[in-house]
């Protein structure tokens, strides 16, 4: 497992890499990267600031996986969660879920991103021509981790 809460980029590429070598009995690898849109309800974003709670963070996303790996068979996991402020087009997350089989992989990765969503502690701050406002929960992202 492999958590990390960073302002610097990473590679998708390298990421899912060292997925496919941390064990032989890998049969899938699912893969999901979330990019900052340039446009939030109709305005003109300029940049996202994502803050967070060191130690606090990294405890809810390890738990956020531990009950991923309860619920299906994962052989490993790995999320990315940028912070600091980021611009239209930058990767702000991602998460990887190898196991044996696609079904499993599939969906524990979309449990993980629900869950991060809605359960571990980020805040965004949007700052647009009207200056900064924070960004407000979304029901469709409680929708998406309700129904697990």
């Amino acid at each position: 497992m492999k958590i990390s809460i960073q302002q610097s980029d990473f590679s998708v590429a390298q990421e899912t890499q060292l997925l496919r070598d941390s064990n032989v009995n890998v049969g899938a690898i699912v893969t999901f990267s979330g990019l900052v849109r340039d446009l939030d309800n109709e305005r003109k974003v300029e940049s996202l600031i994502l803050e967070h709670y060191p130690g606090m963070t990294e405890s809810s996303l390890e738990k956020i996986i531990a009950e991923a790996q309860d619920r299906w068979s994962v052989l490993d996991v790995t999320v990315i969660h940028r912070i600091g402020e980021l611009h239209a087009g930058e990767q702000i997350v991602f998460v990887a879920v190898a196991s044996l089989h696609r079904g499993e992989a599939f969906s524990a990765c979309e449990f993980i991103m629900d869950y991060l969503k809605t359960r571990a502690p980020f805040w965004k701050k949007c700052r647009d021509e009207n200056g900064e406002s924070w960004v407000e929960a979304k029901t469709t992202d409680e929708d998406a981790s309700a129904r697990w």
